[in-house]
């Protein structure tokens, strides 16, 4: 399946790997992006090649002839595709249209949602997950990788989130249509943790919504500020984790810069 849009003049296809030098071009893209250190790579070009052969999903985006992003997936229980690994240049929408693609090609074998995991300090992906795809986080995972030694997260605990992307929901096929779909944030929401200066500051949580807010730049605070990223990544822990432990439900991300939680 190959899928193709043109952006700024520019014609990005997207499609499915089948070729070992394909795979060889992807999994160096990914290190590009992430610098793996030796041993602690998440995929292998053996890997790729197996899971496509399986009928996993393994696409790669291309700007023109060149290639620029790439996503690898996996099935999954509960009739959904995970997302394993998935990167590209920034700031083309490459990453938008991979998802796109992968949503086609899930949707094509009868699957109902794709999942996957990201670190929910991170504003950018935050924003692109919840606001611009639609998918809703189900599970706060305290240090579910264990120690990564990555040039991105090294120094930092891997807290992930579960997105699941539920391809058949309305606000779903709104995004997909490329509308937008703002998320409502009603008057008299609370900040149950707000960024006073660069720094984490709990606030209140006794509201039917409840605002937490995540830094800006949490990869520069590791390089720059160890100790305040750590109190980033421990007061986000307990607030946001912590509401979600007790059944509040994440429903979107506001102003690119802060979780919405509400009441089920």
């Amino acid at each position: 399946m190959t899928s193709t849009t043109r952006r700024a003049g520019r014609l990005i296809a997207v499609r499915e790997l089948q070729e070992i030098a394909e795979f060889e071009g992807l999994f160096a893209l990914f290190d590009g992006i992430w610098r793996f250190d030796q041993g602690g790579q998440p995929i292998t070009v053996e890997l790729m090649r197996a899971l496509s052969h399986a009928g996993g999903y393994v696409a790669g985006a291309f700007d023109g002839d060149r290639l620029a992003g790439g996503s690898v997936g996996f099935l999954a229980a509960g009739n959904a595709l995970h997302s394993h690994i998935t990167g590209a240049f920034a700031g083309r929408g490459i990453g938008f249209e991979l998802k796109l693609h992968q949503r086609r090609w899930a949707l094509e074998r009868g699957l109902e949602r794709v999942t996957w995991t990201y670190d929910p300090l991170v504003r950018r992906n935050a924003h692109f997950n919840l606001a611009k795809l639609g998918a809703r986080p189900h599970e706060y995972l305290p240090s579910f990788y264990g120690t990564m030694g990555d040039e991105i997260n090294q120094g930092d605990e891997s807290d992930r989130m579960l997105a699941v992307w539920d391809l058949s929901a309305p606000h779903v096929e709104v995004l997909a249509r490329r509308q937008p779909h703002p998320v409502h944030v009603p008057r008299d929401a609370v900040v149950g943790l707000a960024d006073d200066g660069g720094r984490p500051v709990p606030g209140r949580t006794d509201a039917a919504v409840v605002l937490v807010a995540v830094p800006e730049d949490i990869e520069g605070l590791r390089r720059a500020d160890p100790g305040t990223a750590k109190a980033w990544r421990h007061a986000v822990r307990d607030v946001l984790g912590g509401l979600m432990a007790e059944g509040r439900v994440v429903t979107g991300f506001h102003q690119k810069s802060s979780y919405v939680v509400e009441t089920a």
